[in-house]
C-alpha cells in the first residue's frame, strides 16, 4: 500500500512520464495501487497521487460495493482522443479529502491507452466513467480538480481545504500512519 499525497505535494502539480517498460515492477505498482485505492474509499487513482511519476491510472466505479474488484480499469499512457457534451458535477479528491465542488467536464470522451502488457486499447465513457477518466488524466497531466475551478472559487476551496487537512492528518496520525 501506497501513502495518498495531499494537495499541495509536488507530485500533483508534476505531469508525469510516459511509460515504457512494460514489467513486473509496472504490475506492483497497479497491484498497490489498486489496494490503496480501495483502502481509502476512492473509485479512480493517478500514479502521482502515491508519488510516482508515470502515466498510469487505475478506475473501479464499483469500488465500495459487492461488485468492487469485478471490473478494474487499468490505463497506461492514457490519452482523451475525442469528446462530447458539457455537463457540471460534483467531484470530490483522495489528494484533497473532503473537499467536494462542482467542475465542467464532457460528457463523453473516448481515450487511447495501452493495457499491462503494453497493447493498444481504447476506451469510450460517458457519466461517471467519463468523469473519471477525466479526473485521473488531468492528474497524470499535474492538474488537481480545483484548477478548473475560476479563481474565485479556487480561493475559497482552498480555505476550507486547510481546515479538512488540518483534521484529515490528525485522523491518519491517530490510526498511526
Amino acid at each position: 500500500m501506497f501513502d495518498i499525497r495531499i494537495y499541495p505535494d509536488e507530485a500533483l502539480k508534476s505531469k508525469a512520464q510516459k511509460v515504457e517498460e512494460f514489467n513486473q515492477e509496472l504490475v506492483d505498482l497497479v497491484n498497490g495501487m489498486f489496494e490503496t485505492m480501495y483502502k481509502r474509499g476512492g473509485v479512480g487513482l493517478a500514479a502521482n497521487q502515491v508519488g510516482v511519476l508515470k502515466r498510469v491510472l487505475i478506475l473501479d466505479l464499483k469500488a465500495g460495493t459487492e461488485e468492487q474488484g469485478k471490473n478494474p480499469i487499468v490505463l497506461v499512457n492514457p490519452e482523451i482522443v475525442a469528446s462530447e457534451g458539457e455537463v457540471v458535477k460534483e467531484e470530490g479528491c483522495l489528494s484533497l479529502p473532503g473537499l467536494y465542488r462542482k467542475v465542467k467536464r464532457a460528457q463523453w470522451v473516448k481515450v487511447k491507452a495501452q493495457n499491462l502488457d503494453g497493447e493498444e486499447i481504447e476506451i469510450e465513457g460517458e457519466g461517471l466513467l467519463a468523469r473519471a477518466l477525466q479526473h485521473e488524466i488531468d492528474h497524470l497531466n499535474g492538474v488537481v480538480f480545483i484548477d478548473r475551478l475560476s479563481p474565485l472559487q479556487k480561493r475559497l476551496a482552498l480555505e476550507k481545504f486547510k481546515k479538512l487537512k488540518r483534521n484529515y492528518l490528525r485522523k491518519l496520525a491517530a490510526e498511526g500512519k
